[in-house]
């Protein structure tokens, strides 16, 4: 009775809060949750004519079939790696922007700097993509520009050997600079004394960075590394898609594309779920260990 009094007494003192948050949760119900009812046809052999109650079962036989598959070991290592090298490359990239602009004075020199590295983030995926094909073709620009030091055209995106470097790069290109704004934010709340007892016992610029700006940004830092984290078996369908063809699937073709492909244009939907559920698992658990191993190695965590 002491909560339910409890309960009521909040809503009434923050009923207009709940109000606004209804169509968040709202959201999260309908197009989150709710979906997760049709996650048992991974475990059926689904038919449309049947619906997904009358299709029959079939445990884990999806499952055993994808990790048997030709492509298991090709799509998990392709995955891995682009998620690794964007990791490796992207997540430092956007830190080491935010510790220049950080030092820059000149307001309109920064300004200018955080416009132009702001700007591809806004640039839509399908408008990069064809920006890509078009400098990266045989007649490209690209390819001009090497042909003047008597180097033979290449065909990039037909190649698989050029296919992670372009997407991580071009990655880095586009979101380096958005990336940066939390870190801004983040430098903006350390305690301008912390700089000025530093400059006063002798710090130089970059030991006031490696001794104050870090330490002061690190929380963030490691809230975002366990977030990107999770996400290591999970690669955005989008702009492989549109990179893509048959000749760089060894090092191109990534879990999302093979869903689609087997999920849309196979009309498998079952053997596509089981695929999205084992994706989903195991991302869930790599972002309970990333957190777990950090809060046991620092007192940053997420949870």
């Amino acid at each position: 009775m002491t909560q339910l009094r409890t309960i009521r007494a909040d809503w009434k003192r923050n009923w207009a809060a709940y109000l606004m948050a209804l169509p968040v949760i709202a959201y999260y119900l309908l197009f989150h949750y709710g979906p997760m009812y049709g996650l048992q046809i991974a475990f059926k052999d689904f038919s449309i004519a049947k619906g997904i109650m009358a299709s029959k079962w079939i445990g884990f036989d999806h499952f055993e079939s994808f990790f048997h598959g030709i492509y298991f070991w090709r799509l998990i290592r392709n995955t891995l790696l682009l998620n690794l090298y964007e990791l490796l490359f992207g997540f430092p990239a956007a830190i080491i922007l935010a510790l220049l602009l950080n030092e820059i004075r000149g307001v309109l020199f920064k300004r200018f700097v955080q416009t132009v590295s702001y700007l591809p983030h806004f640039i839509s995926i399908v408008v990069v993509a064809g920006m890509m094909v078009d400098f990266l073709s045989r007649t490209g620009l690209i390819n001009q520009v090497i042909g003047v030091f008597g180097i033979e055209p290449i065909d990039f995106l037909k190649e698989e050997g050029w296919f992670r470097f372009l997407y991580v790069s071009s990655g880095i290109w586009q979101g380096v600079g958005w990336g940066s704004i939390i870190y801004l934010a983040a430098m903006a709340s350390i305690d301008p004394t912390l700089y000025e007892a530093a400059r006063m016992d002798g710090a130089s610029r970059w030991k006031q960075t490696l001794h104050v700006t870090l330490p002061g940004i690190a929380p963030t830092i490691v809230i975002l590394f366990i977030l990107n984290m999770g996400n290591l078996l999970t690669v955005g369908s989008e702009k492989v898609l549109l990179l893509y063809n048959p000749l760089t699937y060894e090092t191109a073709d990534v879990i999302s594309t093979y869903v689609y492909r087997k999920g849309i244009m196979e009309a498998s939907y079952d053997f596509t779920a089981a695929v999205g559920l084992f994706n989903s698992v195991v991302s869930f658990i790599l972002i309970v260990s990333a957190n777990s191993i950090i809060k046991r190695l620092s007192e940053n965590k997420l949870w």
